[in-house]
């Protein structure tokens, strides 16, 4: 980190809170009035002045002379807007097989991207891969990376942000892993460790669908069943770092069995690898996800019942969620909505059959995410950590 990132990284970290609230506006709508700032955060004009002032300073935050009209009378209009260059950040996504980061500026517009198989699922194999894998962003950058002010790793399970701690990852085989103390160590660099659905959020609360919508959810459907909040302008975290788990509510029948150890979960019938473990012990023999959506499509009675199980599973579960929170949007994500077809009848009309009252008018959108988006969110999820 050069002299002039390190000194916006104090900057930002020793802001007061009307200057936080500011600086992410600006991150998050540029270009934008200081007027409009104003509104936006519920501050006076003179104190988004006295925030504004260094941020430009430091080369954080453009504005260029007042030269447009806001259509009131009085002064010009002077929009403001984010330096997307000033910082680079760096997201990793772990997947169960492969390691995937970025380098993104403030904006999360992505600079390099990089991947690399994951040979093991323990915690140090993991470590070494990401060590790899942000080597490589590095090298990518060249001399942009003297602007690397943090780095993101998202991961799935129950995770303890503010301790750096893995608490447990069913898909990952992890327990009680210190993992953000140990990359920090190993990269020299600021680490936000974050579950990656809360990640993908974070990235659609603050540069994507979620922008400028006060409460929606993610849903993601694939190896897990997962899930991120964003409610009243705010994601969720919860007490514990634990919020929003529909993939383990005890929909299901008892005698289905989890990853997580638990019965019941509506993972257990509605992820890719219990789809794929049903129609194997159904049909004698090795079911994978491609075969069972090329049965389905073929009209199979077998692979068609179970993602009509799984559907249903899918939708009481988000019925469920939007009674609980009462959302307007659900974005439906995950390596899963490639196959969403399948999916996509049942799971609105559990949906609809589930939601209480107004509850129902809750829209629910499919937006497909790449691991690229993933490693996206993890980025966003360190630029996030950075400003709070």
């Amino acid at each position: 980190m050069d002299h002039d990132t390190a000194a916006r990284t104090t900057l930002i970290r020793t802001a007061s809170e009307a200057g936080s609230r500011v600086f992410a506006t600006i991150l998050t709508r540029s270009p934008i009035s200081r007027i409009d700032i104003a509104r936006q955060t519920g501050l006076s004009q003179a104190a988004v002045t006295k925030a504004v002032s260094p941020l430009v300073a430091a080369g954080l935050v453009d504005a260029p002379p007042a030269t447009q009209r806001d259509g009131n009378p009085g002064r010009p209009a002077a929009p403001v807007s984010i330096v997307p260059g000033a910082m680079v950040m760096l997201g990793v996504k772990v997947n169960v097989d492969e390691v995937i980061g970025v380098a993104t500026d403030l904006s999360t517009d992505v600079l390099v991207c990089e991947s690399r198989p994951l040979a093991a699922h323990d915690p140090h194999t993991a470590a070494d891969t990401i060590v790899e894998v942000v080597a490589a962003l590095e090298a990518g950058l060249g001399d942009k990376a003297d602007a690397i002010a943090g780095v993101g790793v998202s991961v799935s399970g129950d995770v303890d942000t503010a301790a750096g701690v893995v608490r447990e990852s069913a898909i990952m085989g992890w327990s009680d892993e210190a993992f953000g103390a140990e990359l920090q160590h190993r990269l020299g660099r600021p680490v936000t460790l974050e579950n990656d659905v809360h990640a993908l959020t974070v990235g659609e609360h603050w540069f994507g669908v979620g922008l400028g919508t006060e409460s929606f959810a993610i849903v993601t459907i694939g190896r897990g069943i997962g899930s991120g909040l964003h409610l009243n302008g705010q994601v969720v975290t919860g007490a514990y770092g634990v919020a929003g788990e529909i993939g383990h509510l005890p929909l299901a029948d008892p005698s289905r069995i989890c990853p997580c150890g638990r019965r019941g979960c509506v993972e257990a019938v509605a992820s890719t690898p219990a789809i794929e473990a049903s129609l194997s012990a159904a049909l004698g023999r090795d079911i994978g996800i491609e075969e069972a959506v090329r049965l389905a499509h073929a009209g199979d009675p077998v692979a068609d019942a179970a993602f009509r199980e799984a559907a249903a599973l899918v939708g009481t579960a988000i019925a469920t969620l939007v009674n609980l929170t009462g959302p307007e949007l659900v974005i439906i994500g995950g390596e899963g909505v490639a196959d969403f077809d399948l999916y996509d009848a049942t799971l609105r009309d559990a949906f609809a059959a589930h939601a209480f009252g107004a509850a129902a008018q809750c829209r629910i959108v499919v937006r497909p995410h790449t691991f690229q988006d993933w490693a996206r969110g993890a980025a966003a999820a360190a630029i996030q950590s950075l400003v709070r």
